[in-house]
């Protein structure tokens, strides 16, 4: 968790909100791409920083990610402007400079599988 904030300066990747509650902690949340229920590592090139609304819409395959970064939206979504107005214009995630910390393409394949995203959503 503190790895995968640290390289995304506690910011959420998709929404760029960096969330810090009255204690000064950190809400943003280091999410799994690749579940370690299904065999996901709990290393940073499967992890990302999201808000808990990003995290738990990505969870349930409402969002997902292209391997370059592109945001990708389900047609499952029931308020589509409400969630295009929430992440970065661009419709692209911000990814850590340095490379090894950039989510794996492995773990964004396995969550597009996961979830049926087409490189068209």
């Amino acid at each position: 968790r503190r790895a995968v904030l640290h390289v995304y300066e506690g910011r959420c990747a998709l929404t760029g909100m960096k969330l810090v509650n009255g204690g000064g902690r950190l809400e943003t949340e280091a999410a799994h791409i690749m579940s370690v229920g299904d065999g996901g590592p709990d290393a940073s090139n499967n992890g990302i920083a999201l808000s808990g609304i990003v995290h738990w819409r990505f969870d349930r395959g409402l969002i997902g990610l292209s391997d370059s970064g592109d945001i990708l939206l389900s047609s499952k979504i029931n308020d589509r402007e409400g969630v295009e107005k929430m992440i970065h214009s661009d419709r692209r995630a911000r990814w850590p400079s340095a490379p090894s910390y950039r989510p794996h393409p492995r773990y964004l394949a396995w969550h597009r599988d996961r979830f049926g995203f087409q490189a068209s959503n």
